[in-house]
């Protein structure tokens, strides 16, 4: 695959994994959106959709890796990193890409976020980084690392697993069994820090929420950036060499 090939195809199924994710986060979160308060399950579910139809967008160009934890648990176990900067640069940048994307689609929503006039919504505006990026339940910047090294683990180990499971890559089902496993990682795993498991798609849509023009956004929370950052890339480095080792 051509240094080409593989930024647009990750830009292309970063952005369409974002823009699911960062969509059913808006239509759960968001006054006004149909689909409000339909939790968490809801959430975890769109976030798989989003891996499935990212992926396999992707996988022609670029092998639809879509987070830097993965490609960097890939270079670990095969040595290969000649190509890494490209898929972390298409990785970025779709995550934007696609942050914008889901904000144009609740634009509306996004613009209604202000204290009602007669007062019936009395909680006032939406607090809405929370649809970008992740927000840990209770702020321990060493429990949420470890949580989010250890979901990224229970990511990448069986993406590199799946290598190995010949009848997954001649069907092309691969893609279908990660989303559901990141579904699984959202139910399971998901509670404390909102499971970020990729650097991108939080660092990437954290980016973009600070830039919009979202009445009454709130704070976009730099000073916990770091952690849906490093972690997963700690959990993807330490993945990569356990199978290395391992398998």
């Amino acid at each position: 695959m051509s240094n080409g090939h593989i930024f647009v195809g990750e830009v292309i199924g970063t952005a369409i994994l974002i823009l699911f994710g960062a969509g059913v986060c808006a239509a759960v979160t968001l006054r006004h959106s149909k689909a409000r308060a339909a939790g968490w399950v809801v959430i975890a579910f769109g976030w798989g959709f989003g891996v499935l139809a990212g992926a396999y967008t992707a996988a022609p160009l670029s092998g639809g890796q879509l987070n830097p934890a993965v490609t960097l648990g890939i270079a670990i176990d095969t040595g290969k990193w000649g190509k890494v900067w490209v898929y972390l640069l298409g990785q970025i940048v779709g995550a934007m890409l696609g942050a914008v994307l889901a904000y144009l689609v609740y634009l509306a929503q996004f613009q209604a976020n202000v204290p009602a006039e007669d007062g019936t919504e009395a909680d006032g505006p939406v607090p809405t980084l929370g649809i970008f990026s992740t927000i840990p339940e209770i702020r321990n910047p060493v429990a949420n690392l470890i949580t989010e090294i250890i979901a990224t683990m229970a990511l990448v180990l069986p993406v590199l697993a799946f290598g190995l499971t010949k009848g997954l890559g001649e069907s092309g089902t691969t893609a279908l069994i990660v989303s559901l496993l990141v579904v699984g990682i959202g139910l399971s795993l998901g509670g404390p820090t909102g499971y970020a498991i990729n650097p991108a798609r939080d660092l990437g849509p954290r980016i973009v929420h600070t830039f919009l023009p979202i009445p009454n956004k709130g704070t976009s929370d730099w000073s916990y950036a770091w952690i849906p950052v490093v972690g997963p890339l700690i959990g993807g480095a330490l993945a990569g060499a356990l199978y290395n080792a391992a398998f």
